[in-house]
């Protein structure tokens, strides 16, 4: 049964909504718009923003262990390739909360737990405010130290 007036009687003021009661459609009473229907973030787009707010700490020289490194430099120098922000992170993202894995170098001469510490707390203040997930854990593996004398890895052009 309806709770509508009849048609050819008014309503009276105490049945009328107020003022400040907001409108809704459907089946939705009371609901926010924007909490309808269902976001997900790709673990692509975590790593992404992890990996930049890491690389913007001062004592991270680059991401990504030996290999990743070498395969991205090559990458890197292919048209088109791009640089891939994302090298050295690994997330695992559920519906609330993302873990996060991170392998970087850090420049000679830094104090590694120093710059761990910062790291961690740029990552997870970023990847918080930008997706809304809970960061649980962000664990971070040094794989080397940039020295002053080392020169940049970059596979030599071969000639055929």
């Amino acid at each position: 049964m309806s709770e509508t007036a009849p048609r050819n009687r008014p309503q009276t003021p105490a049945t009328e909504p107020s003022a400040g009661t907001p409108k809704t459609l459907g089946g939705g009473r009371g609901v926010d718009p924007g909490a309808r229907g269902r976001t997900t973030i790709a673990d692509g787009v975590v790593e992404k923003i992890a990996g930049m707010a890491a690389r913007d700490v001062v004592g991270v020289h680059t991401m990504g262990g030996g290999l990743a490194r070498t395969f991205g430099v090559v990458r890197d120098r292919v048209p088109g390739g791009g640089k891939s922000v994302s090298r050295g992170v690994k997330a695992e993202v559920g519906e609330v909360q993302t873990a996060l894995d991170l392998e970087i170098v850090v420049e000679y001469g830094v104090s590694i737990t120093e710059v761990a510490r910062a790291v961690r707390e740029n990552v997870i203040t970023a990847v918080e405010r930008m997706t809304g997930l809970e960061v649980v854990e962000v664990d971070i593996a040094v794989s080397d130290v940039k020295l002053p004398d080392e020169e940049e890895e970059s596979p030599e052009p071969r000639l055929q």
